[in-house]
């Protein structure tokens, strides 16, 4: 009989949670499209955050790790919230309004290339003709994933759905998020950066929510609808965070990476399957050049830093 070594099996643990995580981040823009149909999505933002904040919270005071930061820490994990969450939110939940899900798992994966073009412009970090190559590659890639191949009509002003501005919109203010997330990242652990961040934005939100006067929809939801805000509290915004900082500590970073490249694959795939949204040639060949063009600026920073 064979006895799987401890080392071989802890990195096969981190494999499966892993995948299950990028699995559940997949299936968020499939459950936030499911809850938006009921109520608003300045709701949907309200509860789901709500939930994660209790969550992780909890696992927070069981880390001693939700002792108050500094007032100058506190303004900054503010403005974090408010890009992370509040701001990035709504820009993804009023999207997909009318959005398919899968071509906004495919607009958001577009992060990176923003990440690269916001060093080049803020940082003025120096573009490679690969870097560049892969932007290029990346923005056909967009074109043809909200066209759906029908490239011609860009030249007669239509763009796709109107959601799909709002989440290429909200591309590049995940990588502002992501860049000016590193800095405190290096001042305190993950777990408080990521409750504090998630508790300012909830905050915030809650001051749409409240003034709007937002809670009357509560009883408008579905049964559909409250699972699905469900799984956006406890599994998308707690649970896979949980299960991705587990594969961070077993496994490179490098490899880590490259399991973000299967979050809109899973994202078409459940799409197809629960909103029986169609699977076309064109967005999966859109999706491959996006991916490519990600890769190409991924590998090029990392041949920087080495």
């Amino acid at each position: 009989m064979f006895i799987m070594p401890d080392i071989e099996r802890t990195a096969y643990t981190a494999y499966i949670k892993l995948i299950t995580a990028i699995a559940i981040w997949g299936g968020s823009f499939i459950a936030t499209k499911i809850a938006v149909q009921d109520v608003s999505p300045v709701t949907v933002v309200w509860l789901r955050f709500l939930i994660g904040t209790i969550i992780l919270g909890y696992i927070a005071w069981n880390q001693n790790e939700l002792v108050l930061p500094e007032r100058k820490d506190a303004l900054e994990l503010l403005w974090l919230g408010f890009l992370g969450i509040t701001l990035h939110q709504w820009l993804q939940s009023n999207g997909l309004v009318t959005s398919e899900a899968s071509t906004t798992a495919w607009l958001v994966s577009t992060s990176p290339i923003f990440m690269a073009l916001l060093g080049w412009i803020l940082l003025k970090e120096k573009l490679s003709w690969q870097t560049i190559s892969g932007i290029l590659l990346a923005t056909f890639g967009v074109v043809l994933v909200v066209t759906k191949g029908d490239i011609r009509s860009v030249f007669y002003g239509k763009f796709g759905a109107s959601g799909d501005i709002l989440i290429l919109i909200s591309a590049p203010n995940w990588a502002l998020f992501s860049v000016l997330s590193r800095p405190i990242l290096k001042r305190f652990s993950a777990i408080k950066v990521t409750f504090f961040v998630l508790f300012f934005g909830w905050l915030l939100t809650s001051v749409q929510f409240l003034i709007g006067h937002y809670w009357i929809e509560l009883n408008q939801l579905s049964t559909a609808s409250w699972a699905s805000i469900a799984f956006l509290g406890v599994f998308c915004s707690a649970l896979a965070y949980i299960f991705y900082n587990d594969g961070l500590k077993v496994l490179p970073a490098s490899k880590v990476g490259v399991f973000l490249y299967l979050e809109p694959l899973f994202a078409t795939i459940i799409a197809a399957a629960v909103l029986s949204e169609s699977i076309m040639l064109a967005s999966l060949a859109g999706g491959g050049l996006i991916l490519l063009g990600v890769w190409f600026v991924n590998r090029n920073s990392e041949e920087n830093i080495e």
